[in-house]
């Protein structure tokens, strides 16, 4: 597929990464915050009763076995899943259950899945200059100029993720984990103010989860930041505070010691040393 094929398919999603012109206030509560939040899917209650709040710039570890709910959660959150009851709010001005999917985006929510995405026949620093919070659509990105602000933006980004070194290097040549810097970099170039990072450290090599702990531990005070991990080696190398879902509630939160310690927690992990 061509770059210009690939650009027209990716436009959109582009688009929908265009910071917001409202501030989000945070000035009287927490950055993100659910509240009794249910959802069901042909009978299964996948989320129940669910309450939740992150504090701004903090990093928060969600824990849980699978059907816990953590997937459906960030669902919840970016707006591809609607709840049946519930209320979801980003600081105290916006009800995110009343904003579509790009509308949420806008507002400074990055999702990163578990499988990187990224421009493997461009280079890492055109795979973010692409990302960049600028007009995305075809004509203005071919058009556009590069600015002084926005290289310095570049080479900053570039340096929180390690990869400055490889800048001129296409993106298909880096590692799995590189891969998963890369687009947490091109998140970053959205100035969010929430990132919800699904499973990073699946499939790294011991050394790519050290340089991951300390990635995401660099970003938080400067961003929220909300980890979904199942490996515990990891999660105990950068929680903070740990929250535990089981069957769509939270079950337990606190510190690594202390959810790990929990009786009904070691309970729900029991045989999976955490």
């Amino acid at each position: 597929m061509s770059f210009l094929s690939q650009l027209a398919d990716r436009e959109q999603v582009f688009t929908f990464l265009t910071p917001t012109d409202s501030p989000v206030d945070v000035r009287h509560g927490p950055i993100l915050y659910l509240e009794d939040v249910n959802v069901s899917f042909d009978g299964f209650k996948a989320i129940n009763n669910l309450n939740l709040t992150i504090d701004d710039g903090e990093l928060r570890c969600i824990i849980g076995p699978n059907g816990a709910g953590k997937t459906t959660m960030m669902d919840i959150i970016t707006g591809k899943t609607r709840p049946d009851t519930g209320s979801v709010w980003f600081g105290s001005r916006h009800n995110l259950l009343n904003m579509n999917e790009p509308d949420i985006a806008s507002l400074g929510i990055g999702r990163k899945f578990q499988k990187p995405t990224v421009f493997e026949a461009l280079t890492i620093f055109e795979n973010l200059e692409l990302a960049m919070a600028t007009d995305k659509r075809i004509l203005p990105t071919l058009t556009a100029r590069m600015l002084p602000e926005y290289r310095e933006r570049i080479e900053e980004v570039l340096e929180t993720i390690g990869l400055t070194e490889l800048l001129s290097r296409p993106a298909g040549i880096l590692s799995h984990g590189q891969k998963q810097w890369l687009e947490i970099g091109m998140l970053l170039m959205q100035r969010p103010r929430l990132l919800l990072v699904d499973e990073p450290v699946a499939g790294m090599t011991e050394q790519e989860m050290e340089r991951t702990a300390e990635l995401l531990t660099s970003l938080a005070g400067k961003q929220s930041v909300v980890v979904v991990e199942h490996d515990m080696g990891f999660v105990r190398s950068i929680a903070r505070k740990v929250t535990v879902l089981h069957q769509g509630s939270v079950l337990a939160e606190g510190s690594m010691d202390q959810v790990s310690n929990d009786p009904e927690v070691v309970k729900v992990y029991l045989g999976e040393g955490i």
